[in-house]
């Protein structure tokens, strides 16, 4: 059951947005990754990689704003914009891959934090003699990331997002210092070199004399690290460079770089994900997540400048340690500290983030036992920590921590961050589309933007990496059938949706009401049902639901005779939720509706007035009269008159216990008198065919006329089956010839005894000679339909 979050103070402001933001975004990728970046690609391919990153993350900001300035965006950050725009179920899938994304998310950043530490447990193997046991134990990434998280456990479960902020800002701090020790450094390679936009590693490989210097060693500020050697590469680092990415073909090497770089971007919705801890969320998430993610472009845009005039391509591309602290001053320890810092900070936020995204699903409802969903809710203290949420997300994280390698989980949980980006673009262009009045966002991005940003998303899942892409897609079907399976009660779409199918099928109607070619289209029905026996026989509405599986429309109106009251409005409304629950029960296409009307006169002529609800007028109208007990079947005779004077089509069935019985024969009667009704006939039945309860039947005519005509009639019917192309054989045609003294009712009668429906045509001028005797005495057959056409239709 979808439950309220409140009764939780609320108490931060912007800057734990922004904060946290920025602190992912200059992350662990900048320090470890993205002076291998600028080394594989060189400065402008670093500029076009930030650019066509940011062109995914600036719309998704942008989105962002706009639906928090428009909507109380409560606990859960991103998945409760998504779950209240596209309806839970759809919301907690993509919510579920996001909860995924951020838990593990922890243990990247936490196994980031380890290789803080590298240089100095190096430093203390080569310095020292130790156990193989042991030197192994400290090149383990588990030997700090383990006891890091615990470390974190503690913090979180004991004191709250309040220390997690707290600290935040502290670590923040340490990223502020060390980035600027970053800047004031110099390198000789700076002094010496002139910078070159365009340099890369390719360029070093095919020519390695325009980068001769005049001193042997790259220097840092502290006389640190001798790399280039008259110019010349070594061959080691030639090797590790191959090993790293060197040598790739310039065509793919772009995309490969983008695939490892772009998780730095993703960061800046990581603030998102406090709005149930926010004061006013509608204020703090979209300047917080936008200045986040602009200030982390431009600090992107100096890193690669820096980068770039500090030191040799080749340099660059060397994972093997860290660039930036041979280039920054004091760099040896105030860079690992940085980093320290920043995936410390990471980790916070993801620590803080995910598990109040699990415990919005939970509270949701979402997960099949009500216990486990209870459970995973509870909050702790005024502030409603999700303690027991933490608890879930610190088991998935220490996982796959133990797991060690992380490179392609990191690209899957990418995948998944850029599924929730394009979603959010989605959903801002969506409402842009919908036109909806209550949608009335402060901010206001522009729909082309948020096209852009949800198009860009999905395409460059696949530019990276079209098997993660691919399998990402597959993992949430997986989540999306699941959640389903599991929450019938939770199928429906959103609002969202609503607003936009209004706006489709306005459109729509209008241009088809417009267009001059309606009147050359081949005849499709547009079926009125009307029924006030919709809840004692359902003869009629399973016949509308197979006409309008496909081919037609239908629209089915159940009659309460009286006068329009409060009373009858609110029995009229009950009455309609009652049939739309049976019509989603049995997958139909059909619109439901109710009308009181004090006669069946005044319901019909009514009725035959209604706009075509698919944008093409109601050509159609469907009775049905039970044969045991054809209480109704007057007022349809009585009304024939009327119906025929608006030139509708008109279909009466004739039900009976036993139904449609098998659905495997359908029987066409066709006689003289048929020269209009003959058509008709036969494209309703081809119409039941191409439904999956009809799959199985044939159609078998039996077509009765004068001898003399009999050979004529023969040949016009399998000329219109041929060209029609229509699924009769010639061998399920029966022609009879007609005698005087034969009685076809009888002939139809003793043919037709097994038929699942049995279709025949009447005209208007026999009802008005016989009345309701012309549609009796069909006892001894199941259904059957009566058919009559306004004008005889065309079978192309």
């Amino acid at each position: 059951m979808q439950q309220n979050f409140v009764n939780k103070e609320q108490t931060f402001g912007t800057a734990p947005v922004f904060f946290t933001a920025i602190a992912t975004i200059l992350g662990a990728i900048m320090f470890l990754r993205f002076g291998f970046a600028v080394g594989q690609v060189g400065f402008m391919g670093a500029v076009a990689i930030i650019l066509i990153g940011h062109a995914v993350t600036i719309p998704t900001a942008m989105a962002i704003a706009e639906i928090a300035t428009n909507q109380k965006v409560e606990g859960g950050g991103e998945y409760y914009i998504i779950s209240r725009s596209f309806g839970l179920v759809i919301g907690s899938t993509i919510g579920i891959a996001l909860y995924l994304s951020q838990a593990i998310s922890v243990a990247f950043y936490v196994m980031a934090f380890s290789e803080a530490f590298t240089i100095f447990f190096e430093s203390l193997i080569v310095s020292m003699p130790m156990p193989d046991w042991l030197v192994w134990l400290l090149r383990q990434k588990q030997t700090i990331g383990i006891p890091g998280l615990l470390l974190l456990t503690y913090v979180m479960l004991t004191k709250g997002a309040d220390l997690g902020v707290k600290l935040l800002y502290s670590v923040v701090t340490v990223l502020a210092i060390s980035l600027f020790a970053f800047f004031i450094g110099t390198t000789e390679y700076s002094k010496t070199q002139q910078f070159d936009p365009f340099l890369s590693i390719s360029d070093v490989r095919e020519n390695p004399d325009a980068f001769k210097t005049d001193t042997s060693p790259l220097e840092d500020s502290n006389g640190e690290g001798a790399t280039v050697q008259n110019g010349q590469v070594p061959e080691e680092e030639q090797q590790t460079d191959n090993k790293d990415g060197g040598g790739i073909p310039d065509a793919i090497a772009f995309f490969i770089v983008f695939s490892i770089i772009f998780p730095a971007f993703t960061g800046m919705t990581a603030g998102v994900g406090l709005s149930g801890d926010l004061k006013d969320p509608g204020k703090s998430i979209p300047l917080g997540t936008l200045a986040a993610t602009l200030c982390g472009m431009l600090m992107y845009f100096l890193i690669a400048w820096k980068l770039t005039v500090s030191a040799p391509p080749h340099e660059l591309a060397d994972t093997s340690g860290l660039i930036m602290a041979d280039i920054a001053w004091q760099g040896w320890w105030i860079i690992p500290l940085g980093l320290a810092a920043a995936t410390i900070s990471s980790a916070l936020g993801s620590i803080m983030v995910a598990p109040r995204t699990l415990q919005a699903i939970a509270r949701d409802g979402i997960f099949p036992t009500p216990r486990f969903n209870q459970w995973l809710s509870k909050g702790k203290g005024k502030k409603d920590e999700p303690y027991n949420a933490s608890v879930i997300t610190i088991v998935i994280a220490g996982l796959f921590i133990l797991m060690g390698a992380l490179d392609s989980v990191a690209q899957i949980i990418s995948m998944f961050f850029m599924v929730t980006y394009g979603s959010l673009c989605l959903i801002s262009f969506l409402n842009h589309f919908a036109a909806d009045p209550s949608y009335r966002p402060k901010f206001k991005s522009r729909w082309y933007v948020s096209l852009f940003g949800a198009l860009s998303c999905f395409a460059l899942m696949f530019f990276m990496n079209a098997v993660y892409a691919l399998l990402a897609i597959v993992l949430i079907l997986i989540l999306f059938v699941w959640v389903v399976s599991n929450n019938q009660d939770k199928r429906n779409l959103a609002v969202i949706f609503q607003g936009v199918i209004f706006q489709l099928s306005r459109q729509m109607q209008v241009f088809l009401q417009k267009s001059e070619k309606e009147q050359t289209q081949s005849w499709r029905p547009s079926t009125i049902a009307i029924s006030e026996d919709s809840f004692t026989r359902f003869s009629a509405f399973q016949l509308l639901r197979w006409i309008a599986y496909r081919h037609g429309f239908g629209t089915y109106i159940h009659y309460i005779k009286g006068y329009l009251s409060k009373e009858s409005n609110l029995e009229a409304a009950r009455c309609k939720k009652q049939l739309i629950a049976m019509a989603d029960v049995s997958h139909s296409n059909v619109f439901i509706d109710t009308m009181v009307s004090p006669s069946f006169t005044s319901t019909v002529a009514q009725s035959i007035q209604l706009p075509g609800i698919a944008g093409k007028e109601n050509n159609l109208l469907l009775f049905e009269f039970h044969k045991n007990h054809p209480d109704n079947l007057l007022d349809i005779v009585d009304n024939l008159g009327l119906i025929k004077s608006v030139d509708f089509d008109l279909i009466i069935l004739a039900s009976s216990e036993r139904g449609f019985g098998l659905k495997r024969q359908i029987h066409l009667w066709i006689s003289p008198y048929d020269f209009e009704n003959a058509n008709l006939m036969i494209l309703l039945a081809y119409i039941l065919l191409g439904h999956p309860d009809w799959k199985e039947a044939t159609i078998n005519i039996h077509a009765i006329f004068p001898e003399d005509t009999i050979e004529e009639e023969r040949e016009r019917l399998f000329l219109l089956i041929q060209t029609g192309q229509l699924p009769i054989s010639p061998k399920n045609i029966e022609f009879i010839t007609q005698k005087s003294a034969m009685s076809i009712k009888n002939i139809i009668n003793q043919k037709s005894k097994d038929a699942d429906l049995t279709i025949v045509g009447f005209i208007e001028k026999t009802v008005e000679h016989l009345g309701v005797q012309a549609f009796e005495g069909y006892g001894d057959i199941g259904n059957v339909l009566f058919v009559n056409a306004a004008a005889s239709k065309e079978i192309k």
